[in-house]
């Protein structure tokens, strides 16, 4: 509960924010304009991120006959979580274990597992990924990760307009100090600000997608082992990122992404592993 109300309170302050930012820029009608263009951004996320997500890593449906046990796992996980459609199963060819879900609500939902993960998980742990996927699509994270990084790329895009015309947007504020305030404020701090709370708002969520697997699972062992396997080491994860075929700006969608320093731990859309397996265990 304390994470739902969390993500609650993150995505009004997302909201409100943006329209903030459009006031610093024009007033009440910078603010009406730019909360407009976050609208716009939402609706075409909301209806073509999957579609452009799977083409972008070159998914392609899995095959009944080769993967029957997976469309088993899926199909039982799903009617637990009594979700109105079973999921699409889709497989990316990339040697990397990880997986995600996406579409814009329960019944157009899609669960994306890496061949890595096939080859590299038992199973009964890519069961409890799997289950962890529907955790997202029983809770709508899908929709709700969709309008937050669209919110957080019109704040940047902002910002980049900005940037490169700041002098012009504030102009009219150049009698005093509030328009280079202004102009730091969203060119820099804006977007930086953004991207924390989206952050944020996706660590709560995955605290909420484990919690989901150990219910379907009926325990949270399952998901703390493929984790585990999953992650390796922090030193093999961190190397084999700066060569990884999974783009950064898609990384939230995935079970897991790794991190090092306090500093890119409040960057970071994952808890880290210590604390996804304290929250498993409590």
């Amino acid at each position: 509960m304390l994470n739902i109300i969390k993500s609650g309170l993150l995505i009004a302050l997302m909201s409100v924010f943006l329209v903030f930012v459009g006031y610093l820029i024009g007033g009440v009608d910078g603010a009406m304009f730019f909360f407009a263009i976050s609208l716009i951004f939402n609706f075409f996320s909301y209806f073509f991120s999957d579609r452009i997500v799977l083409a972008a890593y070159r998914a392609r449906p899995a095959d009944p006959m080769e993967h029957a046990w997976l469309f088993d796992a899926l199909t039982k996980l799903a009617n637990a979580a009594e979700l109105p459609v079973i999921p699409k199963l889709y497989v990316i060819p990339i040697s990397e274990p990880n997986a995600f879900a996406t579409g814009r609500n329960p019944k157009h939902a899609v669960v994306a597992v890496t061949q890595g993960l096939l080859n590299a998980l038992p199973h009964d742990e890519v069961a409890a990924v799997i289950a962890h996927e529907l955790g997202h699509v029983k809770h709508y994270d899908i929709l709700i990760q969709t309008v937050v990084a669209a919110m957080a790329s019109a704040i940047m895009w902002i910002a980049t307009i900005v940037r490169w015309g700041g002098g012009f947007v504030f102009r009219g504020n150049d009698r005093n100090d509030s328009g280079i305030l202004g102009w730091l404020f969203v060119a820099i701090l804006a977007p930086i600000t953004a991207i924390l709370v989206q952050s944020a708002i996706s660590r709560s969520r995955e605290y909420l997608a484990d919690d989901y697997s150990r219910k379907l699972m009926g325990s949270g062992e399952y998901l703390i082992s493929a984790l585990k396997r999953i992650s390796g080491s922090e030193e093999q994860i961190v190397e084999a990122q700066q060569g990884s075929a999974i783009s950064p700006s898609t990384a939230h969608m995935f079970i897991y992404s790794p991190k090092s320093n306090f500093i890119l731990k409040m960057f970071s859309t994952h808890p880290s592993l210590e604390e996804r397996i304290n929250n498993l265990r409590k």
